[in-house]
Formats: C-alpha cells, structure tokens, sequence
C-alpha cells in the first residue's frame, strides 16, 4: 500500500474518524483506524463496535492498493503537527506505516486489516434520500432531551419514526420530551419504528454539514446506515421499546400564552441566576397580559421578572426546572412561541407560534 495526499485532504475525514475511536479499548485494534486504498480512492474507517465510520477521499496521484490499521490519535496528531501545505506520503514497509512529509518522517505499528472487526449488514428494509439540513434540524432541535445515563437505556437515544410521507425525531428523559416531524416523500404504509443510541445521533449530526447535500438513510432490523458524498456512518440500533410519546402530549390545556421568545429566554437566563444550583425551580405566576417570573434559593436570595405576554385566562401560578424552558427556546428560531398550560400540576407543551412540526413537553415541578 503506497499513496501520497495533501494534509488537508487527509486531516478533515481523519478527525471525524477518530471522533468515533474510543481512546480505553478491549481490542487493541479498536484504537486503530484501517486505511485502505482502491483505485484511486483511500477510505478510512473507525469504529467502537457500536457505531462506525468510513470517510472516503479521492486520491489525485496513483496509488498502491493495499490495506492496514495504525493508531487513530497519533496519525491525527501527526497530521495536525504538519504545516498547512504540507504533502504526505504514506507508505506500508514490512508491517510498519512509514509517514513522510518534508524533512520529518514517522514509523508507526500496525495491526491487520483482517482483525478490524466489522459492522454486520443485515438485510435493509427500508431506504431514503433526505436534504442533510433538514434531518440536521430535526436532530438538533430534539437531541437536547435524550437521557444521559439512565438505566431505562432505551430514553439513551432517540426514536426515529418512519410513517407515511414523514420522518419524525422523539427524545426524552422522563422530566420532557421533544419532538420534531419532517414531511418526507417515504412511501410507508405502517408505522416503523428504530431506537439510535446517544452516540450515534451526536455523530451523525457532526456530519451532515452540506447545506444542499442529501443524505441516503437506510434502517435495517438492528442497524440505521446514513451515506453522504463523502462519509458511510454505521450505528447499531437499541434494542427495546420507547414510551408512547402521544400519551405524554398533554390534550386539553386551556390557558394559552404567547410571548416573545427572546424577551422570556433573558427573562429566564436572568432569573435562573437565583435559582437553587441543584433543582433550578423558578416559579411561573400568570395573569391577564402578564407574566411573572421568580426564583429563590436557599441562601434567600430572590429574582424576580415581569415579561409581557399575550394572555386572557385566570391566574396561574406553575413551578418548572428553568434548564429545561431555556433548552426548549434555545433550540427554537421564531420571533413569537406559545406556550399552553392547564393546571398547576400538569405538563406544558412549548411550541412556535407560527408552526407545529416541533414540539416540547415540560414537566411541571412542586416548589
């Protein structure tokens, strides 16, 4: 195997491949990156045995086919320690990579290509194209909600659901939920249903950044694959079954108050700086035209706020998380959002004012 490339070439497809690497393995070769050259094009692959990555680069002088695996994080530091314009020449020589650019050359160990496991493809049964930006939005605007750590590891991730003409993203914790529906021209009679576990939602959003690019998705039974020009990225599905998200939208809220998204974002972001460190509860008091925003904590120091906001129903008075609130406007892009409520004791559901395809429960809180 014998290929030259610029560094620039290199370095960007190297530095989202070895995103997926763990730095602690079980498998020594984990750690590794396989290279490997076909014709005239060097693919690179990563990956943890959860989710995988291939990123792909057309080679602009002849190469030796050829493969092999060498350490992820030292070829990258490697490559990031060169100048700019620097020209690469990569060579394997009796079981070690020899990497040489200008005056500075590196031997680095290698371990097989025939040891770097990889992801099993099931039979896909199903597959779709969708512009990158808007599946990146959908993530974007629901992944803020999934679980971090939680031993109900099936809320670690994100529903993806497939349904007729629609694609639609559902995250959440168990304190809120968020959701975000795209129309989507997928022929699909029945409802079908996948699981993407935490790491493999953040790593597909880190790639799909052509604005006008499109994406190829495929969901298999125990495997999601998204293709773009440049990347193949491989995650293993969660097994198990997500809550029925349509049970938690709250139906009925009768008190329905809009306001300016902006306005209430500082408002909160100002009052959540008196809230107490570990719950972060503010206290919302609603009445005609008015909003009232509090929040204390134990060293009885007090916020206070007044936002004016659209609103004609009796008084309210509402506790939440305010981490919660400013996660849901921060996700948001409209000038107005709405907010509706019932009680004191139910859940709120924030949308924007001017559209429905997203929307965020929140779980009030006993202040």
């Amino acid at each position: 195997m014998h290929f030259t490339i610029q560094r620039e070439a290199l370095l960007k497809p190297l530095q989202l491949v070895a995103g997926v690497v763990e730095r602690r393995q079980t498998l020594p070769v984990l750690s590794n990156v396989l290279l490997s050259v076909d014709g005239q094009q060097l693919s690179l692959t990563g990956t943890d045995l959860e989710v995988e990555l291939v990123g792909r680069v057309a080679l602009e002088d002849a190469a030796e086919p050829g493969e092999i695996t060498v350490p992820a994080r030292k070829l990258m530091d490697i490559c990031k320690s060169l100048p700019a314009d620097a020209a690469i020449d990569v060579r394997l020589d009796d079981q070690k990579v020899v990497v040489k650019s200008g005056r500075s050359r590196f031997t680095l160990s290698t371990l097989p290509a025939n040891d770097f496991p990889t992801v099993e493809e099931g039979p896909g049964s199903m597959t779709f194209t969708l512009p990158q930006a808007r599946v990146r939005r959908l993530i974007e605007r629901s992944s803020f909600a999934m679980a971090q750590q939680d031993v109900r590891y099936y809320l670690n991730g994100m529903l993806l659901e497939v349904s007729s003409g629609m694609l639609r993203a559902v995250a959440t914790d168990g304190h809120r939920l968020a959701m975000c529906s795209m129309q989507a021209g997928i022929e699909q009679v029945d409802r079908h249903q996948v699981i993407v576990p935490r790491k493999g939602i953040l790593e597909l959003a880190r790639l799909l950044t052509d604005q006008d690019g499109e994406v190829g998705i495929v969901l298999g039974q125990h495997h999601i694959r998204a293709t773009t020009g440049e990347f193949t990225f491989t995650s293993k599905l969660v097994d198990g079954k997500f809550p029925d998200y349509e049970r938690v939208l709250p139906r009925g809220g009768d008190k329905l108050v809009t306001g300016d998204r902006q306005l209430l974002r500082e408002a909160f972001s100002r009052t959540a700086i008196l809230s107490n460190e570990k719950y972060r509860g503010i206290r919302l008091m609603l009445d005609n035209g008015l909003l009232k925003i509090q929040a204390n904590n134990p060293e009885q120091e007090e916020a206070e706020e007044e936002v004016v906001v659209d609103y004609n129903g009796g008084a309210l008075e509402i506790g939440f998380n305010v981490s919660y609130l400013l996660d849901v406007l921060g996700v948001m892009t409209s000038e107005q959002v709405r907010l509706v409520l019932s009680d004191a004791n139910s859940s709120a559901l924030l949308q924007e004012a001017d559209n429905d395809d997203s929307s965020y429960v929140v779980m009030p809180m006993r202040l």
